[in-house]
């Protein structure tokens, strides 16, 4: 599929998972779970919804900023480095988060289950020159 063609089954997915309250479109099978992310466009100031697999984490979410395993880091990434909170719908359930790149230590626990929960991450890492982070959503108290 072409960049323009992962965008628009991105806006698609993100459309049925909000309007079926993430039921049948919650998960991409072998258990990884599937959250949207609203972040806010860095130059646009829109509201941007992103669906991507996540890793549950106690209280927290993580989600690996591979771009699709591009050099390039994904515009969501780019959106919550300008403005690090964001909204995060998980099933009918929306939670304000923080968002920010796992410290040396906490991706070094992180990355083996992470490897084991989504072994696309794990060949996304070979594929790249550039280190992809691992992203830490913790809620916020609004």
């Amino acid at each position: 599929m072409s960049g323009r063609d992962w965008r628009l089954f991105g806006r698609l997915h993100a459309k049925l998972y909000q309007r079926l309250g993430g039921r049948f479109v919650g998960t991409v099978g072998l258990g990884r779970k599937v959250l949207l992310l609203t972040t806010t466009g860095r130059k646009s100031g829109l509201k941007r919804t992103t669906p991507l697999v996540y890793m549950p984490l106690g209280d927290r979410r993580v989600v690996y900023a591979s771009n699709g395993g591009k050099e390039s880091s994904p515009a969501w990434w780019l959106n919550l480095q300008a403005d690090p909170r964001a909204t995060i719908q998980i099933g009918r359930s929306k939670t304000e988060v923080s968002a920010r790149a796992a410290s040396e230590s906490e991706y070094a626990e992180i990355w083996p289950e992470a490897k084991r929960y989504n072994p696309h991450w794990r060949d996304y890492e070979k594929n790249v020159k550039r280190n992809i982070p691992l992203i830490i959503l913790e809620r916020v108290d609004v």
